[in-house]
């Protein structure tokens, strides 16, 4: 058994081995790629486990950007086989060890229920849920009617500094348990809007009066993507705003071929998980938020 900073060479052997295990978790080999090939930044990590060259067990580390004191965040997945025999444990700890060394005051994991007392031993407690699910967008309702003077537009279609004022409201207002402040606008333009991961041409904002009032940002390949933010400003909820933008960007992308499109969604935030409903979203997994404090 090996465990190591994962490299280049373990995409092939990592994207099958989520495919399998997480399929919605949305791993891509270009995500993956770039993600690995990219400069080493503080509190970011890959780890892999392997038995004779084959990936059994995978971890990540990220700090939470903007926020205050700084928090970070964990994934450890280990085969079912393979689980008892201390990989997780060893990963874990690694993970820990750079988010330690960056700064972060505490770390969230999504865990399967099953692995909520084995967490616990490391310090971590539970403080929410948080439902996965995936819809076929070729099978989205009809988007709702779109209001008078508001304008529906990919986003590509608009100016990244509209954007970025719509996430900064977002971050701070959407339900979590990392305290989100700010984020500077030149990171938030490298990590969000010029990433390769963002599919902006098939994410979609509603505009009004020249303002981003509601928005749905993806990450992806064009195959499969990943719902990572959908927020509408909080002065223009109750409209149907996410409703509307959501079902334009599944039928979007449905006509640019993609096959599947998940998110998640933490079981208090009730007006995303109607509004996923009302779509045709399907529950796929729930999992428990652990959080654990690493000072």
């Amino acid at each position: 058994m090996e465990i190591r900073a994962a490299g280049p060479g373990d995409v092939a052997g990592a994207v099958a081995f989520h495919d399998e295990l997480v399929p919605y978790l949305v791993v891509t080999r270009g995500l993956l790629s770039r993600r690995l090939a990219a400069p080493v930044t503080p509190g970011r990590s890959e780890f892999a486990a392997l038995d004779d060259g084959n990936v059994v067990g995978w971890a990540t580390s990220n700090l939470i950007a903007g926020s205050e004191p700084l928090d970070g965040e964990v994934r450890v997945l280990v085969r079912p086989e393979y689980r008892s025999r201390g990989i997780g444990t060893r990963l874990l700890t690694a993970t820990h060890d750079e988010l330690r060394a960056a700064g972060a005051a505490s770390a969230r994991v999504f865990s399967e229920p099953g692995a909520v007392d084995w967490a616990a031993r490391f310090g971590y407690r539970q403080t929410r849920q948080v439902h996965y699910a995936g819809i076929d967008p070729g099978k989205v309702q009809a988007a709702p009617e779109t209001p008078s003077k508001v304008r529906l537009v990919p986003l590509t279609d608009v100016e990244p500094h509209q954007l970025y004022a719509a996430d900064q409201v977002a971050q701070r207002t959407k339900p979590g348990d990392a305290r989100i402040t700010s984020r500077p606008y030149e990171e938030w333009l490298a990590a969000v809007w010029r990433s390769p991961d963002t599919v902006l041409d098939l994410s979609v904002a509603a505009v009004y009066d020249e303002q981003v009032i509601a928005f749905t940002l993806g990450l992806g390949d064009h195959t499969v993507i990943w719902s990572k933010m959908t927020s509408t400003m909080p002065e223009y909820r109750g409209r149907g705003l996410a409703k509307l933008v959501k079902a334009t960007a599944l039928r979007q992308a449905a006509s640019a071929g993609v096959r599947g499109m998940y998110t998640a969604n933490y079981d208090g935030n009730t007006p995303m998980l109607a509004v996923n409903d009302w779509l045709g979203y399907q529950r796929i997994a729930t999992h428990a938020v652990l959080v654990c404090p690493l000072s």
